[in-house]
Order: structure tokens, then sequence, then C-alpha cells
């Protein structure tokens, strides 16, 4: 299970920010994480509930933000929303395609006291 060790960094970097700007406990943190990034959700939730414990981010409010997937046409240059690596572009069917955003996870703010 990835999740956890991602919940883990995800920690590790609560803690960097709460210590270098001298907090004493996160009230808030927001995520962004894409469709695409390869994180099953109920595995997610599962892991953060066990890894939070006792940590800054124990009591924090959690916002996640969900980014689709958005990729680009290789041939006709088309731009397209994607679910999974392996849908083809509508406008002309090719699977050669870049991928524009959605496989990322950020944490994208968070707030200390």
């Amino acid at each position: 299970m990835h999740e956890l060790s991602i919940v883990e960094n995800i920690i590790s970097i609560a803690n960097e920010t709460t210590q270098s700007h001298h907090g004493k406990t996160v009230d808030s943190i927001e995520l962004d994480i894409g469709q695409l990034a390869g994180i099953e959700m109920g595995a997610f939730d599962f892991a953060w509930d066990i890894a939070t414990q006792n940590t800054v981010l124990e009591n924090a409010e959690r916002k996640i933000n969900r980014m689709s997937g958005r990729a680009q046409c290789l041939l006709c240059n088309t731009e397209f929303n994607i679910k999974q690596y392996l849908d083809f572009c509508p406008n002309c069917g090719s699977y050669q395609k870049e991928i524009l955003s959605g496989n990322d996870l950020k944490v994208k703010r968070i707030t200390l006291s």
C-alpha cells in the first residue's frame, strides 16, 4: 500500500513547514490529487487516519481537490480530458498522447497555528 508512504511524506512536509515557521500545529492542509496519480482514495483515507495520530496533522482539517486528467494528442494536437492512461483521442482515435495534468499530488496549502 503505497498510500501509507505518501501520507508519511505529507507528514514530513507538514513537520518541516511547522518547524521552519515556528508553528505549533497544523490547522488545515489542502492537497491537489490528480485522478491519474494512482492513489486509491479509500486506502489513502485509512492510511491518513492511522499515520497522522500524534503528529502535527492529527486534528488538521483536510481538504482534497481531485484534479482531472488532461492530455494532448501527439497526432492531431487535440487537448482532451482523460480518466485513465489508456484513454484515446476523441478526435482521431490515437493512443499517442502527452499527459498535461492530473498525474501529480501536491501539498497546495498549509495553515499553521
